[in-house]
């Protein structure tokens, strides 16, 4: 992609060789490259969004496989007739009753309950596995800016490269008399702001590389990437049948929602409890079973506001669900059009950057000839940069198009659907 500038990288050669010879204790360290993108998608559960989101669905699985206990039993110890008037004076013909007291689930509390949890587990387990793939995404787009950002300085650099040695072309011309002194000027200015440019582009590639770094956990930060995913063209979208996993997780919550209706139902029933106990009688000397059940009446509270409450979220779990669908439906359609925009923007963009290249040769051949003005020259300098960095953009386009439509389906960008 990059013009060969022949004398003019044989003197930057020479003079990087010479640089090294003369200071030999400056050894050069040699480029911590970056893993390729596969192998970093390949280690997303150990990054902390992954880990975290893993996390989440086991804490909900837990709740899910607690909510099926039994209801614990209690304990309990009476002593009657004690501390009384006559032969009840005092604990000497106390009667001791030690009994056991189970909660019965009998109005459906336990089915409801555990039909929530599991519901709520499912609904969790699904964000989850969507905080794994956005976690994809953003590796992806981060890897991806890096890259950008590594050719954008690579494209400032010979851009330099190319103002300087037009600006050394126009000082020849000057020096002949062929040039007015301040077209001279013009050149040197434009070599110092290419100059700047370039030291710009390599503070942002830096900062790119440190972010890249911090975001994949590497060890060391990275100064080099060999493994494009720019030039990686996504495939074709499919038409899956499944729905996408925002529409899949608002669904979920609603199913959890409807399970939430019946626990608040199951509030309002009466809350059943058998006892058994053994009494012994001091008098006598002899012993007895006891049984009882207690049942609670729902006279005063029947959980009308929890069930309220609940319908309530209901309501807003189907709310969210319509608007889900909708905005699932236009963003599929929106990053399916802007991958196939981006398709056809970065072989125009190719295109381009051929006929610009093309178009600059020219140009300097026609401009050492004395055939063609440092205007024109300038201009299609100009043009060529712009042709190159248009390129780098219509790439980036193409890779934020698949990051969205993989997020839409619930997969990692680049990678197979789940």
């Amino acid at each position: 992609m990059f013009m060969l500038l022949g004398r003019s990288l044989m003197a930057i050669g020479l003079v990087a060789t010479a640089l090294v010879c003369a200071q030999p204790t400056m050894a050069a360290q040699p480029d911590q490259v970056a893993p390729s993108y596969d192998s970093l998608v390949a280690r997303l559960d150990e990054m902390p969004s992954a880990m975290e989101a893993a996390a989440l669905s086991d804490a909900a699985d837990a709740r899910a496989q607690q909510a099926r206990a039994i209801p614990n039993p209690s304990i309990g110890w009476e002593m009657e007739n004690i501390y009384g008037s006559g032969p009840y004076k005092g604990l000497g013909n106390a009667d001791t009753t030690v009994s056991i007291s189970q909660p019965l689930e009998i109005f459906g509390q336990r089915s409801a309950r555990i039909g929530a949890a599991r519901a709520e587990a499912n609904a969790i387990g699904l964000r989850s596995e969507q905080m794994r793939w956005l976690a994809a995404g953003r590796l992806a787009q981060v890897y991806a800016e890096a890259e950008a950002a590594s050719r954008r300085h690579d494209l400032a650099a010979e851009a330099l490269a190319l103002t300087e040695e037009d600006t050394r072309a126009v000082g020849l011309l000057v020096k002949e008399g062929r040039e007015a002194t301040l077209r001279g000027v013009q050149a040197e200015s434009e070599a110092e702001a290419a100059r700047a440019t370039r030291d710009e582009a390599r503070a942002i590639r830096d900062a790119a590389f440190a972010r890249l770094s911090a975001i994949a956990m590497l060890d060391a930060p990275v100064s080099a990437i060999q493994d494009s995913i720019l030039d990686r063209v996504p495939d074709a979208p499919l038409v899956h049948a499944s729905a996408p996993l925002a529409v899949q997780i608002a669904q979920a919550e609603l199913d959890a929602a409807d399970r939430q209706i019946t626990v608040e139902r199951t509030r309002a029933r009466p809350d059943l409890n058998a006892t058994v106990g053994m009494r012994r009688f001091r008098e006598t000397g002899d012993d007895a079973l006891t049984i009882g059940l207690s049942l609670s009446i729902p006279l005063f509270d029947r959980n009308r506001g929890g069930i309220s409450a609940a319908y309530a979220d209901r309501r807003a779990a189907e709310a969210r669900l319509a608007t889900q669908q909708q905005e699932a439906r236009a963003d599929r359609l929106g990053a399916e059009a802007t991958l196939t925009a981006s398709n056809t923007r970065t072989r125009a963009a190719d295109s381009g950057v051929q006929a610009a290249e093309e178009a600059y040769r020219l140009a300097r051949i026609g401009f050492d000839a004395g055939r063609i003005s440092q205007l024109e020259l300038r201009s299609t300098r100009a043009a060529l940069v712009a042709a190159r960095n248009a390129a780098v953009d219509a790439r980036i386009s193409r890779v934020l198009a698949e990051i969205a439509l993989a997020g839409l389906e619930g997969r990692a960008p680049f990678g197979e659907t789940r």
